[in-house]
């Protein structure tokens, strides 16, 4: 898949284009449903399928302070797009400038003059331009001017706890963030995921037998509560973001209370691997919340409990 960040780096051979547009922020199943709209198409009409999304987060930029946690890095919403047919990304800079531009502007530079759209699929609810007076009925009558077609998509719905829902970045983040990892996989189709850097910590955990990659994550990752977690950690290339190899892990959310820790750390405890991972581009996976987090009497009481989780994690992920 092509990716560039910035309109000026658009491939000059690009030819026309079916655009989709959106944060696609955890490219949950709702995203994957319009996506796969697009990637249709844009394989009928014979056109790359090319999707435009933005950094930083536009609230960031039009409410400062407001930027939502973030369920996907930039390199892993390429990774996932592309697995799902798109064939180039383009990374939009949402600067103050950007946001002011009104809605016809955008159409016309971005759409049209530098991305060539033969057609726009987006979402019902999709909104663009200075204060989103923009719509998808302000971009269909754009279009007919431009000379591009446009498709809105409905929202993907979903049942949970006997109550219809719409499936969005919003309602998964909260799922997250409230350590509900079924529900929050059953948004995305897959279970959520943290990207971010093996760093070293302080060791601890290997001098209780249990050595754990404590992962630096970027500003704004969704982190799940704290607890400890059956999942995986994945291997990822450094230069490409790719996933390489999958493993088993216990992995822990929190501030270590039973050693008055102060610094939230995500850590994982990886199954029957004896390597050496720091320095490592990785992503942890969260299956299932095995027990919040605790503070233990003693050292004796915590690594018996580390036990536990160890076999409670073999046990969730059929191992």
């Amino acid at each position: 898949m092509l990716r560039w960040r910035g309109l000026e780096a658009t491939p000059g051979d690009l030819g026309r284009t079916v655009v989709t547009v959106g944060m696609y922020d955890g490219v949950h199943r709702g995203h994957q449903s319009l996506i796969g709209t697009a990637v249709a198409r844009a394989r009928a009409m014979r056109r790359p399928c090319l999707l435009l999304t933005f950094d930083p987060h536009p609230a960031e930029v039009i409410r400062p302070g407001s930027h939502p946690a973030i369920l996907t890095s930039m390199d892993r919403k390429a990774e996932l797009v592309a697995e799902l047919g798109v064939d180039a990304m383009c990374v939009l800079p949402f600067t103050a400038d950007f946001m002011r531009l009104p809605p016809e502007t955008f159409t016309h530079t971005v759409l049209v003059e530098h991305l060539h759209a033969a057609q726009v699929v987006v979402g019902q609810n999709f909104t663009y331009g200075h204060k989103a007076a923009g719509t998808v009925a302000t971009l269909t009558e754009e279009g007919r001017r431009f000379g591009f077609a446009v498709e809105g998509v409905p929202l993907a719905q979903d049942t949970a706890d006997g109550a219809d829902v719409t499936i969005s970045s919003t309602y998964t983040r909260a799922c997250v963030a409230a350590g509900d990892m079924e529900s929050a996989a059953r948004a995305l189709g897959r279970p959520h995921r943290v990207d971010g850097v093996v760093v070293r910590g302080d060791r601890r955990g290997r001098e209780l037998g249990y050595p754990t990659a404590n992962v630096e994550t970027p500003q704004y990752t969704a982190i799940p509560a704290d607890g400890v977690y059956a999942g995986h950690l994945v291997t990822r290339d450094p230069r490409s973001g790719a996933s390489r190899e999958r493993f088993p892990a216990a992995i822990s959310v929190g501030t270590n209370p039973t050693f008055q820790g102060s610094r939230r750390t995500v850590e994982a405890y990886v199954l029957d691997y004896d390597g050496d991972l720091y320095g490592e581009h990785v992503g942890v996976e969260f299956v299932r919340r095995l027990r919040p987090m605790a503070a233990f009497p003693d050292v004796d009481a915590l690594v018996a409990a580390m036990a536990r989780d160890v076999a409670d994690t073999r046990s969730v992920l059929g191992l």
